[in-house]
């Protein structure tokens, strides 16, 4: 539990392995997810490295399982099993080549003999074609006029005699053509042969399938005469030009007939042969789709293990793998049994060694989460990996990120919608899950469904405050304003009611308030009130000043425990004590005055009431003799300039005295330095060890993570001016911070003031119309009007408005809240872990 609330304690160790057991020991770590390894052949290329050959095979064999995949894209189902198949062992690599290239090459085969067979039948399919549509021609052309020839092919004939006669003089070329490519296939033989040939084509009925891309080819048969030598050659090249596939033609119907006798028995054999080889590549299809599954996540398992390998070194006796790994120390045992169970399984007998390693490097950063707690973690990371055991804001984020949301997103109505389209993903997240969808802006909404979950409750609990659902209000507990009958003349009766649209709401006026509060939130009756806006602003924006000032100081809270756990006294002291003192003495005083104010003041005298932002701003100025603008309290003189005077103290007391001190505990050091005792650990005692080192690691980390750029004293130089320079920075940042911060928790009012009227809007111009009109025609146009209006929430209140107080929540936790404690420099912990491999979410 503790982890939640600080990253985990981490230990680096080194991790001497026996050659043989190497592989099984890095498998069992994958499996557990846990262990983070650094790569110790930084500077050696990648194929120089020692398993080069092993992650090759392996990709061999992914490009096999693609080349599987894509053959069954569309056309068999892949099995999957519940659960995962076991981490093979080397020797198993053997065998899955051995399964998989034979399988390659028959499928290969299979798919190369279909090719051809398909090409075969798709030339027979046209040449059946040609014979059909050229018997048709010929026979066509029997009965034309004598003079056809000589009409038709521009002088290409002298003579007048029948077209028969004229055929069996000029030779003729017979072909298939794509459709696409007619019209200027004929173009270029006209020009070509100067119009000295006569050509016919004419569309074939039915599509052919092209055997390699298989896609549907539209085509047409075309015969061209010609007469002489010279334009036949003419129009061969031509035909090659365009592709036109040219057929050998008998001349004779006869023979015409008979070929085409032919081609059809041809044509039928083939069928025959074509759905035989269909079904033996199908049934190899299926046989692989059995396995398909499996087989891609042991690969992905075998390279995986063969990269960390490439990423370790190999002692000179070639007999010892040796690791540097990160992992949490609260998991050493678990660890530890791992690698047990890999020596066990890889049949060795020599027990992997732990040994704890002395760095100075800063360890990685490790927050445990489950699916509830990723979503806020990964909020906090997207403003920076925070720092080595600094404090972590996720676990207060989930409750402050969707209240604040709420605050400004504050609609029963919509954080229904939002609440309901929530628990959707919630309860089918198991299928949403496995259909594993690309698309990007629905895996971010599905990532943080608990987090919507959380901001549609919050938005309903703020809706009963504002006591507003789609813009109107829900009378529970009835009106606290009300009319009595002997009030009648001087206050409202239910004629004043009916004739005014406009009602002003004033409690100070005898009769109309009973003086009790609403139960819960605003009362109802402010809805229909003129000067609603004028009291829900006041409100709102003091109420926005109170929880962004209330967050702010918690935030600097939080920095104390930093400070603690670090040990850094000097930061308490010279750091958090001013800071606290400058906050609540300037803006802590402003929320006191707000308080003090609503308790004070009711509505007899709230015409006398002084105004809280006067006084503030005379505050500064000492100024007390503002005769329209009376004090608050008695000796508020002497309180307000007691608290500006000890918050302009705190100024210097952040910006000087902290580099001074730290220059002086340097120079003490310096005299005082001496060579370390080296302590010395059993050699057993793994666990010991581990926790000694982490301490000291700890110590050092924390001027990276604690003192916001503090340097040891051990550290080679001491640049004061850099201290003194980073100290002033910080010290103008917190201070202008503190007033900025301030007004930018006015964006709660805003958005809400904004979200409010938007959704008035949308009511008034939309759905009110539909509501005026009575009768059949009404009802049919209240069915209309709310498809409309629905659309409209959705996309504008919902989606758009969403959007926005998402951003801006997200704003007031990255810059308002957490650069009061959390410094962000850190790197995370990317474990060596199969499972995030699998599911492509690993870290490069």
């Amino acid at each position: 539990m503790a982890s939640m609330f600080r990253s985990e304690e981490m230990c680096l160790t080194q991790l001497f392995l026996q050659v043989e057991a190497a592989y099984c020991c890095v498998a069992e770590l994958g499996e557990l997810g846990l262990v983070q390894f650094r790569d110790l052949n930084v500077n050696v290329n990648s194929f120089q490295r020692k398993f080069v050959n092993e992650v090759r095979r392996c990709e061999s064999l992914e490009r096999i399982l693609r080349f599987l995949e894509n053959e069954m894209e569309n056309e068999i189902v892949i099995f999957k099993p519940e659960k995962y198949p076991e981490t093979p062992l080397p020797r198993e690599m053997i065998d899955l080549e051995t399964v998989l290239e034979k399988l390659e090459g028959e499928l290969q085969e299979a798919n190369q003999n279909q090719q051809t067979l398909k090409q075969n039948f798709l030339e027979l399919t046209e040449l059946k074609h040609l014979l059909k549509k050229t018997q048709d021609f010929f026979e066509t052309e029997t009965n034309l006029p004598d003079d056809f020839f000589n009409e038709d092919t521009s002088g290409l004939l002298e003579l007048r005699s029948t077209p028969a006669a004229v055929a069996a003089k000029l030779g003729f070329t017979a072909g298939v053509i794509k459709r696409e490519r007619m019209v200027p296939f004929e173009r270029l033989l006209w020009r070509a042969c100067r119009g000295n040939i006569y050509l016919r084509y004419t569309e074939m009925d039915t599509a052919l399938e092209d055997p390699i891309t298989k896609e549907q080819m539209k085509k047409n048969v075309f015969i061209i005469f010609y007469q002489g030598e010279q334009l036949n050659q003419k129009i061969k090249k031509i035909c090659d030009g365009f592709r036109a596939t040219v057929y050998t033609c008998p001349e004779s119907a006869a023979e015409r007939r008979e070929m085409a006798d032919g081609v059809n028995t041809r044509i039928e054999d083939l069928n025959a042969v074509i759905t035989q080889t269909e079904s033996h590549r199908q049934r190899l299809l299926r046989e692989a789709a059995a396995n398909m599954w499996t087989w891609g996540i042991k690969v992905k398992k075998i390279k995986a293990i063969y990269h960390i390998l490439n990423c370790c070194n190999i002692d000179v006796t070639q007999q010892c793998v040796i690791a540097e790994i990160w992992f949490p120390v609260a998991d050493s045992g678990r660890i530890k049994r791992a690698l047990q169970q890999g020596m066990e399984r890889s049949g060795s007998t020599i027990s992997p060694i732990l040994t704890a390693v002395q760095s100075k490097m800063a360890p990685p950063t490790f927050n445990r989460t489950n699916k509830f707690t990723a979503g806020f973690q990964n909020i906090v990371d997207a403003y920076g990996v925070g720092s080595y055991r600094e404090m972590n804001p996720a676990p207060y984020t989930i409750i402050t990120f969707p209240f604040l949301f709420a605050v400004m997103f504050g609609d029963c109505g919509h954080g229904a919608v939002m609440l309901a389209f929530a628990l959707w993903m919630v309860t089918n997240e198991k299928t949403l899950l496995a259909q594993k969808s690309d698309n990007e802006i629905w895996n971010t909404f599905f990532g943080g469904r608990y987090l919507i979950l959380l901001m549609g409750i919050f938005s309903i609990y703020t809706g009963f405050i504002y006591n507003d659902c789609f813009s109107k209000s829900f009378n529970i507990f009835g009106s606290s304003w009300h009319t009595r009958p002997m009030f009648r003349n001087n206050t409202w009766n239910p004629h004043v009611l009916e004739a005014n649209q406009v009602l002003q709401l004033d409690p100070a006026v005898p009769g109309v308030y009973s003086g009790n509060p609403y139960p819960f939130g605003i009362d109802p009756i402010w809805n229909i009130a003129s000067n609603k806006l004028t009291f829900l602003n006041s409100y709102k924006m003091k109420m926005s000043v109170v929880m962004g000032i209330t967050q702010m100081v918690f935030g600097v809270t939080l920095s104390l425990f930093n400070h603690i756990y670090f040990k850094k006294t000097i930061n308490i002291v010279l750091q958090f004590i001013p800071e606290m003192i400058f906050i609540l003495c300037l803006f802590g005083y402003l929320v006191f005055m707000v308080i003090f104010k609503w308790c004070r003041f009711d509505v007899h005298v709230s015409q006398k009431a002084p105004s809280i932002l006067i006084h503030f701003i005379n505050m500064f100025l000492f100024n007390y003799n503002d005769p329209t603008n009376g004090p608050l309290y008695p000796h508020q003189k002497e309180v307000q300039s007691f608290l500006v005077i000890f918050a302009l103290i705190a100024v210097p007391w952040m910006l000087l005295f902290k580099p001074f001190i730290l220059r002086a505990n340097h120079r003490r050091a310096q005299h005082m330095l001496q060579t370390p005792a080296i302590s010395e650990n059993p050699a057993g005692d793994i666990e010991v060890e581990i926790i000694d080192s982490n301490h000291a690691k700890k110590a050092g980390q924390e001027d990276h993570s604690g003192d916001h750029g503090g340097h040891d004293d051990h550290d080679e130089e001491f640049n004061f001016g850099d201290m003194f320079v980073h100290q002033a920075i910080h010290t103008i940042e917190y201070c202008l911070g503190c007033i900025s911060n301030t007004a930018s928790y006015l964006r709660l009012w805003a958005l809400s003031l904004a979200h409010a009227q938007l959704s008035e809007v949308l009511w008034t111009m939309v759905m009110n119309i539909g509501l005026k009109n009575s009768g059949w025609g009404g009802l049919i146009g209240v069915f209309i009007i709310f498809a409309i209006f629905a659309v409209l929430s959705v996309a504008i209140l919902l989606v758009m408005e969403g959007l926005s107080a998402f951003l801006h929540a997200l704003r007031l936790h990255w810059v308002e809240f957490q650069n009061k404690f959390y410094v962000g420099t850190g790197y995370k912990f990317s474990p060596f872990c199969f499972k995030s491999i699998i599911d492509g979410t690993a870290e490069d």
